[in-house]
């Protein structure tokens, strides 16, 4: 029987996950995150400027994705941790204490770094490390816990920022989100970091063969592995990939950990193919969360308003993230459904043109939440080597990409046909790519429910 427990003391995971989900809570517990865009428009910028300073934010992730992904991989995924709230803080600052569009772009800049700095580091950090306590199979739900962390810190902003607002104008509300910025940094020096051994190639997905004795240890990873990877369908690959060797090298250094990881991308199909469900399931509402203050706005209510109405849709997007075990157990229909309900969910709350267009808004964005988790611990699950950082960011440069194409498109939309259209409009993909799964004629991964399950592999 393969067991998936582990003899590692809780304690250590206990520490680790405490630390994870305080710095989720920190770093997006900025109160400026519920009014930063009525902040720019009560400074006199249009939609269409907006939609600019969106697509200056995505290009900054773009251009630091991947460099700070092999920087973590090399030299330390904790310090990036520690850099990124100090960066984005540095960004805050500039906005309210200069508020005007050079300003407003140079912060993005600066938030795009930050941003870019976490991701890929955050996910390889938490992977390694569950990895190394024998608790790799509760990656998903920890990462599903620490974005609902993220999440209730939203919500703490939409029910502060309000008020502080009220007391002390943008400048008091600028200055409460560089202080929670400053607080994660404290808190991300706490993440325990080990870095891990030039490994063998290992065989992602790999059922292990009948009387092959589990070690001494009792912790199998590829079980756990396994029963990660069944969180979203996929196609397994053949044993004994030789290319999966080239990605575990030892001591590549910075330049040759990153053409490591765009090797594993560019030549494994299932590495690639994991890569591009995570960039297309996040973008697209990813982009969407920027205008919903907007959507608010144009259903006739007061802009102290509009935190609340936000706090819906953070409601439904903590609903999401808990969900995320659950969600382990959705086969490749079930997946292509969830996408269904993020696109109508989206679409037609956004077209109700009322308040209470809110709650199915919030039903889509949960929906989408989950989803998304789902593929990043698919991409995890198929990811080897030492280049997990960077394969990662790769992941992460593809949503932005997407996310620049959103945003530009929206933006135009909108012009033309409104805020309700333009972002029924948008959630339209998600319709189609629960489709393509549907009638995608590739067998689904049957989860590592128990031994015989795994053992007999795709069907």
């Amino acid at each position: 029987m393969i067991h998936l427990a582990s003899r590692v003391p809780d304690p250590a995971v206990r520490r680790l996950t405490a630390t994870l989900y305080g710095y989720a809570f920190l770093s997006d517990l900025v109160l400026l995150y519920p009014l930063y865009v009525v902040f720019f428009a009560d400074t006199g910028l249009s939609v269409g400027q907006i939609s600019s300073l969106f697509v200056i934010w995505s290009a900054a992730g773009i251009l630091f994705e991947v460099p700070s992904g092999a920087w973590a991989d090399v030299v330390s995924r904790r310090l990036l941790l520690c850099l990124a709230p100090l960066v984005t803080a540095a960004g805050f600052a500039l906005w309210v204490l200069l508020p005007s569009y050079p300003a407003f772009a140079v912060g993005f800049l600066l938030w795009g770094a930050g941003g870019a700095l976490v991701s890929g580091a955050l996910e390889a950090l938490v992977w390694t490390e569950l990895d190394r306590l024998g608790a790799v199979g509760r990656y998903a739900r920890v990462l599903g816990r620490a974005r609902t962390a993220g999440v209730l810190g939203v919500v703490v902003s939409g029910v502060l920022a309000g008020p502080v607002l009220a007391a002390g104008g943008y400048p008091a509300v600028g200055a409460a989100s560089v202080l929670a910025c400053l607080l994660a940094t404290i808190v991300a020096a706490r993440f325990p970091e080990h870095r891990p051994p030039a490994a063998a190639p290992a065989l992602v997905n790999a059922p292990v063969p009948a009387g092959v004795p589990v070690p001494a240890s009792g912790h199998d990873p590829t079980a756990a592995v396994r029963s990660v990877a069944a969180a979203t369908p996929g196609d397994r690959e053949p044993d004994g990939n030789p290319s999966a060797a080239a990605d575990d090298e030892g001591d590549l250094g910075w330049w040759g950990t990153l053409r490591a990881g765009v090797r594993q991308v560019r030549t494994r199909p299932p590495v690639r193919s994991a890569v591009l469900l995570v960039a297309v399931v996040a973008a697209d509402w990813g982009a969407l969360d920027e205008y919903a203050p907007l959507l608010a706005l144009d259903t006739g209510v007061r802009a102290e308003v509009v935190p609340l109405l936000l706090l819906l849709l953070w409601a439904g997007v903590t609903i999401g993230g808990l969900l995320a075990g659950v969600g382990e157990r959705l086969d490749r229909r079930g997946y292509a459904a969830l996408l269904g309900l993020v696109g109508v969910g989206l679409a037609g709350g956004a077209l109700t043109g009322r308040p209470a267009g809110f709650v199915l808004l919030a039903l889509g964005f949960g929906a989408a939440q989950l989803a998304t988790v789902l593929a990043d611990a698919r991409l995890q699950a198929r990811i080897t080597g030492n280049s997990r950082a960077t394969v990662t960011s790769l992941a992460g440069m593809a949503t932005d990409l997407l996310i620049i194409g959103t945003y530009a498109g929206y933006g135009l939309l909108a012009t033309v046909v409104g805020n309700a259209v333009a972002f029924a409009v948008t959630a339209g993909p998600y319709l189609v790519v629960g489709l393509v799964l549907l009638t995608r004629r590739r067998p689904a991964v049957v989860p590592a429910s128990s031994t015989a399950a795994a053992a007999r592999g795709p069907q």
